[in-house]
């Protein structure tokens, strides 16, 4: 496979490069004249870094040594994405990739350095080495320190750098966040010449970058939920609360804060009242989640009565989830799973959208809100896929129950296939089965 890195036309002008010389010059004299020439990314970076760093010619901090080095990267989160990483951005002969790629974390101190051998030894003389301390307040602007500190992917040109040891080399780099609480977890950087700092490298950076927080996020989903867990034994103060619908009956709400985790089951009637009032966030009048629930605006009473066993339950879990009357909504930001999967599609995430959706919302439920709710989920799905996905997310889809019989999915996939697939065969005659029984 040949390497994405392939030489391309200088795109930094040499009275550019110029120009940004003299104005980091003379920030340094403290004479800001020529700070109009440089970008305003650019610019505000060497200003934070004029106030924290000492010289412009010091040596990143080594802060791990090796041992310790072995020992963190065997717990940090991006230690499984490793391989990936190096599929996606050194395919092929890495070794004479023209590149490095190096991965950190979120305090900017370097991980792992791989790549070209030649570029390894030239950049380990300025101290690019596993160990290192790149980020801003250590080094002052450079790809991995400025991406974390704007929270996006940056692009840094030779003399952009702060640190004139830096300067002969250009680098693209962008933060990993958590998938779920969007805090960072680290940082990858492609280093080498004019090469690392095109808009075709920039994409495949942060769509890097992505692919990793996806891979993350699946595997949490598939992770077996530790025994250890507390199953509503005390009440606690709630950070977050997720309410599981997905291809259940009885709901499961999970209640995290104090430093433990509560886990309840519901009843299938409190389910649906939860669901409508996490789906209505604004808050619903009783005559309005009555019929929701019931399917009857007149069922106040029912209601009402309903609602007092709820907050008996809900109390028991954690008081400050009892939701308040008049009208009818939850104190706290309940989260659905039914939700994350939407929020997923809209980032376009279909692949771990396909794996977070666990089935249909509450399925046996016949409340005529979860069925609204039901098909607004379901149909986001199948129209996000069928529009946007790849064939193998869309043959996964196929294979549940949501697409199982769904005979446009299955043409769309049929169409998208080589003419050799294996696969055809199955969807051919999956479909007659389909056509001969309507």
């Amino acid at each position: 496979m040949s390497s994405p890195w392939s030489p391309r036309r200088e795109i930094t002008a040499e009275d550019s490069r110029l120009l940004i010389e003299r104005a980091h010059d003379e920030l340094v004299a403290g004479n800001d004249d020529r700070l109009r020439d440089v970008r305003p990314l650019v610019r505000e970076s060497w200003r934070r870094s004029l106030a924290s760093i000492a010289g412009v010619e010091g040596m990143p901090p080594l802060e791990l040594d090796p041992d310790a080095i072995d020992a963190y990267r065997r717990e940090h989160p991006l230690a499984g994405a490793v391989e990936m990483i190096r599929a996606l951005l050194l395919p092929g002969g890495a070794d004479d990739s023209g590149v490095i790629v190096a991965m950190g974390d979120a305090s900017g101190r370097l991980l792992w350095v791989e790549g070209d051998r030649a570029v390894r030894r030239l950049t380990g003389d300025m101290g690019f080495v596993p160990g290192a301390d790149w980020s801003e307040g250590a080094v002052g602007t450079s790809a991995p320190g400025t991406a974390l500190a704007l929270g996006r992917s940056v692009q840094i040109r030779g003399a952009e750098h702060f640190n004139r040891h830096v300067q002969p080399w250009s680098c693209t780099a962008a933060p990993v966040h958590d998938p779920e609480t969007r805090g960072i977890l680290g940082v990858i950087d492609v280093t080498g010449g004019v090469e690392a700092v095109t808009p075709q490298a920039q994409l495949l950076v942060d769509a890097t970058a992505r692919a990793i927080e996806a891979e993350l996020l699946v595997a949490r989903l598939r992770a077996p939920k530790p025994s250890g867990r507390r199953r509503a034994t005390r009440a606690v103060e709630p950070t977050r609360v997720t309410l599981r619908v997905l291809g259940r009956d009885r709901a499961q709400l999970e209640v995290a804060g104090d430093g433990a985790e509560t886990v309840s089951e519901l009843g299938q009637r409190h389910a649906e009242i939860l669901l409508m009032l996490a789906v209505h966030r604004q808050g619903l009048s009783a005559e309005r989640l009555a019929e929701l629930v019931y399917g009857d605006p007149d069922a106040v009473v029912t209601l009402r009565a309903e609602m007092v066993r709820l907050r008996k339950v809900l109390t028991r879990v954690a008081p400050t989830l009892a939701p308040e009357s008049r009208p009818y909504r939850l104190p706290n930001s309940t989260e659905t799973d039914a939700h994350q999967v939407l929020s997923l599609l809209d980032r376009g995430a279909h692949r771990v959208a396909l794996a977070a959706f666990r089935g249909d919302v509450l399925p046996d439920s016949v409340s005529p809100g979860v069925e609204e709710f039901r098909d607004t989920v379901r149909i986001a799905l199948r129209e996000a896929l069928m529009a946007e996905a790849s064939v193998e997310v869309l043959l996964a889809f196929a294979e549940t129950d949501a697409g199982a019989e769904d005979v446009d999915l299955l043409r769309l996939c049929l169409s998208m296939l080589p003419a050799r697939s294996p696969k055809r065969a199955g969807l051919v005659a999956r479909l007659a089965r389909l056509e001969a029984d309507d």
